[in-house]
């Protein structure tokens, strides 16, 4: 793809994600079918590239377009899942450098539902190559991604962003770990299905733990699962088997307990050990079940305070990634200016050689040479060395002037009114 039509393509970014989205909504965003996805997009709304990323917290949507039409490519989106009447109240969009500062900052984990984790990078990396791998992108795309995967890899090499758990869920999950020697083998039970749940169930899963997922209505457990991982329980058997469960996390926005002193006082479970974490404000577990013998209560205050202490030591790393991630907004920018201004350059190039081509061969003919000849090669070898001796320097004093200074409109228009340049 030629610089030209680069210039005239506009970056877009379409997605819902977990920061505006329920889990067991966003589920229903998502593209069962992702190759007829890309082929709905690219044959309709004037979409030139695109990009999909689909995780378990996120659906996005990075589009190189001739004309943004926000409603047909909701209505493509639409068309594309399970839902016929999707509504799109959770969407978020980026244009331009706003869609370019938000690729650079999910590559670094800042958008995470984990600030920091690995995960995202690879799978960013992962939608890039199925992209470029079935020429769903051209030119335009790659550009971007590649040097926001850059940007990801050189925050993590760089800072500490990845180190140490600064999510409730995944805190939780870290103490239950160190609690029982056999983690992995006990019985789990989680009770919600919000953004709290969505953090305790991936840090399960990340260890491989098997756990049942119980929620008010079977169906929301089951659209949870789906995406995030699990088994969905029926919510009063749950509550009916404590017997048979050894940890409990509970994240709900119930207004009153869901685990009273009664369930668990008369469960014989507590004599074999039993842990219960209450994540939910307010609280859903009575704070008495903590006098029970073998029945050991965290509530979110107490995980809370750990958590402040690793966000403390994270923030500075924070910082350093923010700064990094503008240094790479930054260099996007010259990257665009350079490739703007290589049409100019090349032209310049082009002209010169026919000036040096027709004088050569004036030359050669008034001397009598012709080509083949040793003197031949000698003349034309001088007049090559000749131009790349006069052009190299000022083409490259123009290509970093391009790239270091605000105003490269008024230095394009400068130099190609003295080169006398007209772009084609």
């Amino acid at each position: 793809m030629s610089p030209e039509i680069m210039d005239e393509l506009k970056l877009l970014n379409v997605r819902v994600t977990h920061k505006k989205c329920p889990i067991h909504v966003l589920e229903k965003f998502t593209f069962k079918d992702i190759a007829k996805a890309y082929r709905e997009f690219l044959t309709s709304n004037g979409i030139r590239e695109c990009v999909i990323i689909q995780t378990c917290n996120r659906v996005e949507l990075f589009l190189a377009l001739e004309k943004i039409d926000i409603d047909r490519i909701f209505e493509t989106w639409r068309k594309n899942t399970e839902i016929r009447d999707l509504s799109f109240e959770y969407a978020e969009v980026d244009q331009g450098k706003g869609a370019i500062n938000h690729l650079l900052r999910l590559t670094s984990g800042l958008e995470s539902l984990v600030v920091g984790e690995d995960q995202i990078l690879g799978q960013v990396k992962r939608s890039f190559d199925y992209s470029r791998q079935n020429c769903y992108i051209d030119s335009f795309l790659p550009i971007i991604f590649e040097h926001a995967i850059k940007v990801g890899s050189r925050v993590r090499t760089n800072t500490g962003l990845n180190k140490g758990s600064v999510s409730i869920g995944s805190m939780a999950v870290n103490l239950a770990e160190e609690y029982f020697d056999d983690f992995q083998n006990k019985k789990v039970l989680l009770i919600g299905t919000g953004e709290g749940a969505a953090l305790v169930a991936k840090s399960l899963k990340k260890r491989q733990v098997n756990f049942d997922v119980a929620s008010r209505t079977y169906e929301r457990a089951k659209s949870f699962c789906s995406t995030v991982g699990g088994n969905p329980v029926n919510f009063e058997d749950a509550l009916n088997n404590f017997d048979k469960t050894d940890i409990i996390f509970v994240s709900t926005t119930a207004p009153y307990y869901l685990i009273t002193y009664e369930r668990i006082f008369n469960c014989a479970k507590k004599d074999s050990g039993m842990m219960i974490f209450d994540l939910s404000n307010p609280r859903t577990v009575d704070d008495k079940i903590a006098t029970i013998s073998g029945v050991k209560l965290v509530n979110i205050d107490q995980i809370a305070e750990i958590v402040d202490r690793n966000l403390n030591r994270r923030r500075e790393e924070v910082r350093l990634a923010e700064e990094m991630i503008q240094s790479g907004m930054q260099n996007m920018d010259l990257l665009f200016r350079k490739i703007k201004a290589e049409p100019f350059v090349v032209s310049i190039f082009k002209t010169v050689d026919e000036v040096r081509n027709r004088e050569l061969s004036k030359a050669v003919r008034l001397l009598g040479i012709k080509k083949g000849m040793k003197e031949y090669e000698i003349m034309e070898q001088l007049s090559f060395a000749i131009v790349e001796g006069i052009l190299s320097t000022p083409m490259n004093n123009f290509r970093k002037e391009i790239g270091n200074t605000e105003k490269n409109e008024d230095v394009l228009n400068i130099v190609s009114r003295i080169f006398n340049y007209e772009p084609k």
